[in-house]
C-alpha cells in the first residue's frame, strides 16, 4: 500500500485524504438519517394522543426535550395552533424548508469530492507520463520499451486511485441526496395529521 502510495506522488495522497474525508461524510450522514427515523413512529404516537387530550403544554415539552426534524415541525405547528389550518400548514411547511439545510450538511462537500477524486487521478497521470517521457530522453533510453512501460504504468495508477475513490462516493452521494429529499417528504406528510388534530380546535 505504502509503495503504490510512493509511486503515486503527492497526488496519490491527496486522493487518499479525499478518500477518507469523503468516507468521514457519509458514515456521519448514514448515522444521521438512522437517528432521526428511529423511534419517530412511537414520538409521533405519544404526541397526538397528548393533543388529542388537549395538553399542549405538555406536547411543546416533549417536542423541545426531543429535538429531531420531526419534533421541530410539530413544535412549529402546536405554537401556531390558534390560526386557520391553512396558516398552520403553511407555518410547517416553512419550518421544513429549514430542515432541508441540516439534511443537506456536508453532501456539497461530497458531491465536490466525487468530481475532484477522478481529476485529480488524470493530473497524477498526465504528470507521471511528462515525467516518464522525461526520463527517457535524459538518459537516451527511447528504444527501451520496459522502461517507457514501467513509467506509464505508475503514471496510470492515480487514474485508478480516482476513479475507485469517485465511483462509490457518486453512489453515496445520490442516494444520500434521494434519503434528504424523501424524508422531507415524509416528514410533510406526517405533519398533515397534525394539521387535521390542530385545525379541528379551531372549529
Amino acid at each position: 500500500m505504502i509503495e503504490i502510495l510512493e509511486k503515486g506522488g503527492v497526488i496519490m495522497w491527496l486522493i487518499l485524504a479525499l478518500s477518507l474525508i469523503a468516507a468521514v461524510l457519509i458514515i456521519e450522514r448514514l448515522f444521521y438519517f438512522r437517528k432521526i427515523r428511529v423511534g419517530e413512529e412511537k414520538m409521533i404516537s405519544r404526541l397526538k394522543t397528548t393533543l388529542q387530550k388537549g395538553h399542549f403544554d405538555e406536547a411543546l415539552s416533549i417536542c423541545e426535550n426531543n429535538p429531531s426534524p420531526i419534533t421541530n415541525l410539530m413544535r412549529v405547528g402546536i405554537e401556531h395552533r390558534g390560526y386557520s389550518p391553512e396558516t398552520i400548514k403553511n407555518s410547517i411547511l416553512d419550518a421544513a424548508n429549514m430542515e432541508i439545510p441540516r439534511m443537506e450538511k456536508h453532501l456539497p462537500a461530497l458531491g465536490t469530492i466525487t468530481h475532484i477524486a477522478p481529476l485529480l487521478g488524470l493530473l497524477g497521470t498526465v504528470t507521471g507520463n511528462i515525467s516518464a517521457f522525461g526520463v527517457l530522453g535524459k538518459f537516451g533510453a527511447v528504444g527501451d520499451p520496459g522502461l517507457l512501460a514501467k513509467g506509464i504504468s505508475e503514471a496510470l495508477l492515480t487514474t485508478a486511485a480516482g476513479l475507485i475513490v469517485a465511483i462509490p462516493a457518486i453512489i453515496f452521494y445520490n442516494y444520500l441526496v434521494n434519503k434528504a429529499n424523501h424524508t422531507i417528504l415524509w416528514l410533510e406528510n406526517r405533519v398533515n395529521e397534525l394539521v387535521l388534530l390542530l385545525g379541528g380546535e379551531n372549529k
